[in-house]
């Protein structure tokens, strides 16, 4: 598929897969645009971690050194009760299964620039804007983005997020693929007034979580509430002063730092509010229109590997379509090859929401008497087995520039 002419893909979406999937992508020869919807690519963001096969596609993309000198360094998560009593303390590969030393953990930001940069002089970007319509056929994709351009392309990818427009063009509602975990959760910032460094303090009732989490010593640290509900509030989702009340709703009458969190919350500029969920999907290829990363599989927060997933995802996506003779056998392979990694992340999850959001008072006490007896999470070893479901797959790779 590297033959001359090049073959043109479009991709939606310049967070982590899409710009990790441009530069496979264009080492392979293809042509590429990518198309988002906000003016330039996102920095901040909470902080993620790249774990197990994902080190060794940013070592063969050539990103590890700059990822390694701006990793973290984390080092504990404290829990406390609900009076703000500790309960106990663990390293941070703890609750991710990691190993201390060779898994990365950078700002979410520093991780889309470091990939945005190792391609955007290489490939087409397009800010402001996305796609409208899709008309897939014999010959291409036909694409009409909002801005009213018009153009086609051999392929089409979504790398553009849980609520990934798309899909929804090219495989249906959302509804149809999304699973909600009966959680929601709002994240923002707010001042460092605990003096926490290089750290995580997370408070707990059944069913409820409060986490401030430390970047180094900034005098801001990254702030989340999560909650449990039946139902998604999906009457929430466009009103951010509707979320602000859920949030204090679901906290009034709590002691210790959430009266103080809860004021911040109301105050901050930068909420992110959302139900916690995944995307299940059948297939994650229909014609010529694939998905990658979240678009097709997010396994949500809990699972602390959508970013690793993505990375993955994308590199095997792009060795399927340079090396198979035609663009169905490369999506094929690509799902092949992934799908097994993935569910095992996917289900990763579960234990993240026992570890840090235990649904009952029995679930909590016994959470906490493995904190208290120094005894590893069921996340850890769960963690360990995800990281590593997947001996990356070798393929021509072209050295990089």
């Amino acid at each position: 598929m590297s033959s001359s002419p090049k073959r043109s893909v479009l991709v939606s979406g310049a967070s982590i897969a899409g710009p990790a999937l441009a530069h496979w992508l264009h080492r392979y020869g293809f042509e590429v645009t990518v198309v988002e919807k906000a003016p330039t690519v996102r920095g901040g963001g909470y902080p993620i971690d790249i774990r197990g096969t994902a080190v060794e596609v940013v070592e063969h993309m050539g990103l590890l050194p700059r990822l390694r000198e701006a990793h973290i360094d984390s080092r504990k998560a404290s829990f406390v009760d609900a009076d703000g009593r500790p309960v106990g303390s663990v390293k941070p590969e703890d609750l991710t299964g990691g190993v201390a030393g060779r898994d990365i953990e950078v700002p979410r930001g520093d991780l889309a620039f470091a990939l945005y940069d190792s391609v955007r002089d290489d490939v087409e970007y397009v800010f402001e804007d996305s796609i409208a319509t899709l008309h897939d056929h014999a010959a291409g994709v036909d694409v009409t983005f909002r801005s009213g351009t018009r153009r086609t392309f051999d392929l089409v990818v979504g790398a553009d997020g849980i609520h990934s427009n798309t899909r929804s063009l090219a495989f249906g509602p959302e509804a149809t693929h999304h699973r909600y975990l009966g959680h929601c959760f709002m994240g923002f910032t707010m001042p460092n007034d605990l003096g926490l460094s290089h750290e995580a303090l997370l408070w707990n009732v059944p069913g409820k979580s409060a986490t401030r989490y430390a970047v180094r010593d900034d005098d801001q640290v990254f702030a989340i509430m999560t909650f449990a509900a039946p139902e998604p509030p999906t009457g929430a989702f466009r009103d951010p002063a509707a979320q602000r009340d859920l949030v204090a709703s679901a906290f009034a009458g709590y002691g210790w730092e959430i009266p103080p969190m809860v004021e911040a919350m109301r105050a901050a500029d930068d909420i992110f509010f959302d139900a916690a969920g995944q995307i299940r999907m059948a297939r994650w290829s229909s014609g010529r229109v694939a998905l990658v990363g979240d678009a097709a599989h997010a396994p949500s927060f809990y699972s602390g590997q959508g970013s690793s997933i993505s990375l993955v995802g994308a590199y095997v996506l792009a060795g399927e379509l340079a090396t198979a003779p035609d663009h169905r056998t490369a999506f094929a392979g690509y799902e092949e090859r992934t799908r097994t990694f993935v569910e095992t992340n996917q289900a990763l999850a579960f234990h993240g929401l026992a570890a840090i959001t235990p649904g009952t008072a029995e679930e909590l006490a016994q959470r906490d008497e493995a904190l208290r007896g120094d005894r590893d999470l069921e996340i850890n070893d769960a963690g360990r087995a995800a990281n590593s479901a997947l001996d990356l797959p070798s393929y021509p790779v072209p050295t990089a520039s």
